[in-house]
């Protein structure tokens, strides 16, 4: 069964609100929390890593700072923190040595990305190749793959990656429905991540008058994903 890892991000940063969000949905089955490297302070990165580390879960920091030096801030800013899995970014090359030793995962981005949101440009082929070049890499541990910020066919391209390499790859970015989420299931996703779709109550619509309606839009999302 693939993984969801929910994602305390709106717009491809994270929300203001992250720690109160974080409690609003602390009770519920996901395992996987993450956030961005945009939005928040470091101290406030710190608190909110600490607590979720508390309560048993794996902790993810996304990658989206758009140049190179920004990147590996982000990259030290992970081994402060102590994350579990980082994910992100295009400078594998340089970040992936950094990481050495650490026990942090890390899932770079494949194929070209740009802007921010962040969106992925090129061909299938031109994607799949990137991917299997970041897989030869020491230190690559899996790949992050922005199927649905994609211009053409979002899961030809994501059974395609998932295809041509051993490793696990996580897809990212508008998965905003129960259609994609199952569609990233029967690719061979590892993972996939929610942010933005789970604040904007897009799966239940009718609970964004509910005192709970994160947690509620969580139980359902873990409830599709089982259907996967």
């Amino acid at each position: 069964m693939a993984q969801f890892i929910l994602m305390l991000t709106r717009n491809d940063r994270t929300v203001a609100h992250a720690q109160a969000a974080y409690a609003e949905v602390a009770q519920t089955g996901v395992r996987y929390v993450g956030f961005k490297d945009i939005g928040l302070p470091f101290a406030e990165l710190a608190a909110l890593t600490r607590d979720m580390h508390r309560d048993g879960r794996q902790v993810m920091l996304e990658v989206v700072s758009t140049t190179r030096d920004a990147e590996l801030r982000s990259v030290h800013a992970a081994l402060e923190l102590g994350v579990d899995y980082l994910l992100g970014g295009h400078h594998a090359e340089e970040a992936a040595p950094l990481l050495r030793g650490s026990g942090i995962r890390y899932f770079p981005f494949c194929g070209e990305t740009v802007g921010h949101p962040t969106q992925l440009v090129g061909s299938i082929d031109e994607v799949v190749n990137d991917a299997r070049r970041l897989a030869s890499l020491p230190g690559v541990h899996g790949l992050d793959l922005l199927a649905y910020r994609f211009s053409g066919d979002a899961e030809e391209l994501a059974r395609k990656v998932i295809a041509a390499v051993d490793l696990p790859v996580i897809t990212a970015g508008s998965i905003d429905c129960e259609q994609r989420i199952q569609a990233m299931c029967g690719a061979g996703a590892w993972a996939f991540t929610i942010g933005s779709a789970v604040f904007d109550r897009c799966f239940l619509p009718s609970s964004a008058a509910i005192e709970d309606a994160l947690k509620t839009q969580v139980q359902a999302i873990l409830e599709m994903t089982q259907r996967g």
